[in-house]
């Protein structure tokens, strides 16, 4: 793939990811409610996903007419280009619901099935996150890199937790059973910026059971660019199975704790 199309679809990503977040900061309506729910009743959508969505695969299908896409809100088109866009509209819905501010856009490229672009909006934040393989990984003009090496005991460690009550049940005893052995363990509601957080230094490690491919496909490239590790159970790649990303030593020391206590199931 050359550098030439890597820089493209980055400036294509970073537009679409910065409009849709405008659009969703300007735009939210006092009296936002819900529009539909999901997998669950608290699984919601706003008329904003669905706004940002048509936002993003407008520029999308002007300026890459040949390229696949993948979206949460239901947008899934063919290509013929070797290029799908995978976007999550609004990650932390719940949280945009109730007016918090963690809440993001994701939008992540792949090129014959490998992400090579990831862009991450946070406009409450006034940040925008973006890395391109090989290329390492970016807060505005800054470059990022994970957390020197600390031991597990003083970790800061983000979760997230699912919408069926089986799963929450279970993904709490995971979490009760990680508490001891970390500093603490943090949720903030939007899987996307959690990875940033791990890219940025803010947080050593995160993990999440559930996730689908427009919650990490962004986040994971941030966090892999800025020299964490990312992964599933061990020797697999990060899932809907099961996502951790860390600095390489908490990622070593968390993982098989994490297998042990069936993180990776309901």
């Amino acid at each position: 793939m050359s550098e030439e199309l890597k820089a493209e679809l980055l400036a294509v990503g970073l537009d679409a990811a910065r409009r849709a977040g405008a659009l969703l900061r300007d735009g939210r309506p006092a009296d936002l409610a819900v529009a539909a729910t999901k997998t669950s009743p608290i699984d919601v959508v706003t008329e904003m996903d669905i706004a940002a969505e048509k936002l993003i695969t407008g520029i999308l299908a002007e300026r890459r007419p040949a390229d696949a896409l993948l979206g949460e809100e239901g947008a899934d088109t063919p290509g013929t280009s070797g290029v799908r866009w995978v976007v999550d509209p609004l990650d932390g819905t719940v949280n945009y619901l109730y007016g918090l501010p963690s809440w993001g856009v994701s939008i992540a490229a792949e090129y014959e099935g490998e992400t090579v672009v990831g862009v991450v909006a946070a406009p409450m934040r006034g940040e925008t996150y973006h890395a391109v393989l090989g290329g390492g990984a970016w807060l505005e003009g800054a470059r990022l890199a994970c957390r020197a090496a600390t031991p597990l005991d003083q970790a800061l460690v983000g979760t997230g937790f699912g919408y069926l009550q089986s799963r929450r049940a279970h993904q709490a005893e995971v979490a009760a059973r990680i508490i001891p052995l970390v500093r603490d363990i943090r949720r903030g509601g939007s899987a996307a910026l959690d990875l940033c957080d791990v890219a940025a230094g803010r947080l050593d490690g995160y993990y999440e059971r559930g996730l689908n491919p427009w919650d990490l496909a962004a986040g994971d490239l941030i966090a892999r660019e800025a020299g964490a590790l990312t992964g599933g159970r061990p020797g697999e790649r990060a899932s809907g199975e099961l996502v951790l990303a860390a600095t390489p030593a908490v990622f070593a020391s968390l993982q098989p704790l994490l297998d042990e206590a069936g993180a990776w199931h309901d």
